[in-house]
């Protein structure tokens, strides 16, 4: 297939469904609980909902909507530190868009901006490098965020910095890695996962063998997946497939974006540029071994944490708000007792509202969010959520 609306095939769709629903037929564990699969990134989230998929897959099987939202597990505190650092004096401090909302335990930094901050989107750390080239008098700080997708723009951009003699940029580096989250999960006591769609814009950087690990010493198997409805739904085809003969390994379904020895390039970039943290502190998950960088003694001109004083306070979320439960998998969004009611859109308590990629986002832009609390009534157990109440997918309608 070359273009995307064959991706989106209603009639390919059929086909694959019904070789789904056969395969759930032949797997044991499907007798007795509903098969377990994992969707690592959010982006695959958002796809499931925006096309309906969930509603249309057999209901032995459940997926379940991981933490790969980078901004999603973002720690209150670090955005604390995000607004400590712009609302110093002569600085601009510069972002991605999804996290101009998420909140601190005071304010966001859309809120810091509306109070007097200089606070300003991006669209790359170019952006961010340029800006400091032009306003020699002021600091600016880049909010270096994201899974490995991100990492190598950051890193080429510091290069960059370094190479022109830019002496007011620096990076507030927020950037984790997926492998010890996916360790972290697969470590966890109350879960119970079968499978994985492995994230398809972070395998483009590292590629598939760090995954190994995962069918090696867990015995589950993988699939990188692409982010179209076909792409979804061919993948938990390849997961079922493995299950039902009995095999845990590792494939890559998104071959065409993602090859699998991953780009060398961008990783010698970000091996130049970063190193592992001992410990990085994660919404939801705790602190997690090596799961986050920060930039090499030889970049400390360029490292915001060092070149300036941060709070670096840690902060508990909100009690009422259930985003680390959520990014767990152990509930469902529309099982968050604020959700769709304190915590919306326009009202974020929870960084998985605000971010594109959060799990309470999709449910509550594609979903039916009265609907969904009539359904919970604080009594609905994970997975008991009729299937096809939830969704209003576009793939139907095609």
């Amino acid at each position: 297939m070359k273009y995307v609306d064959e991706f989106r095939d209603p009639e390919k769709a059929k086909m694959l469904l019904k070789e789904i629903n056969e395969l759930v037929e032949q797997i044991d564990i499907c007798k007795t609980r509903p098969l377990a699969i994992m969707e690592v990134c959010g982006g695959h989230t958002h796809s499931i909902f925006r096309y309906g998929l969930e509603g249309m897959l057999p209901k032995q099987i459940e997926l379940i909507h991981g933490p790969g939202c980078p901004v999603c597990v973002l720690p209150m505190g670090r955005v604390d530190d995000c607004i400590a650092l712009a609302e110093m004096p002569d600085t601009i401090f510069t972002t991605f868009g999804d996290a101009m909302r998420v909140p601190g335990s005071k304010k966001s930094l859309l809120q810091a901006k509306a109070d007097g901050a200089d606070v300003r989107m991006v669209y790359s750390p170019l952006d961010a490098l340029d800006l400091a080239r032009k306003n020699p008098d002021k600091e600016v700080v880049f909010f270096g965020l994201g899974f490995e997708t991100t990492m190598p723009s950051t890193a080429f951009t510091v290069l960059q910095a370094k190479e022109d003699g830019i002496k007011n940029f620096s990076l507030f580096c927020n950037h984790i890695t997926i492998i010890p989250t996916v360790k972290a999960i697969l470590d966890s006591p109350d879960m119970q996962i079968d499978g994985f769609l492995g994230p398809g814009h972070v395998s483009m950087v590292i590629g598939i063998e760090p995954y190994e690990f995962i069918a090696d010493h867990y015995n589950r198997p993988l699939v990188v997946a692409g982010f179209e409805p076909l792409d979804v739904l061919h993948s938990i085809w390849m997961v079922l497939k493995q299950i039902a003969e009995g095999r845990s390994e590792i494939e890559n379904q998104y071959s065409r974006i993602v090859p699998d020895e991953g780009n060398d390039e961008a990783l010698a970039a970000v091996a130049e540029v970063f190193e592992l943290r001992e410990f990085f502190e994660w919404r939801g998950l705790g602190s997690i071994d090596h799961s986050g960088v920060r930039m090499r003694k030889e970049f400390i001109d360029f490292d915001a944490e060092r070149k300036f004083v941060v709070p670096d306070i840690k902060i508990a979320d909100p009690k009422a708000c259930q985003c680390g439960e959520v990014l767990k998998g152990v509930i469902k969004p529309f099982a968050c007792k604020v959700f769709g009611k304190a915590c919306t859109p326009e009202t974020p308590l929870g960084a998985l509202m605000v971010s594109s990629e959060g799990a309470c986002a999709a449910y509550y832009q594609y979903g039916d969010p009265d609907r969904l609390r009539e359904l919970e009534k604080g009594e609905l157990e994970k997975g008991e959520l009729e299937k096809g109440e939830l969704e209003k997918g576009e793939l139907e309608k095609a």
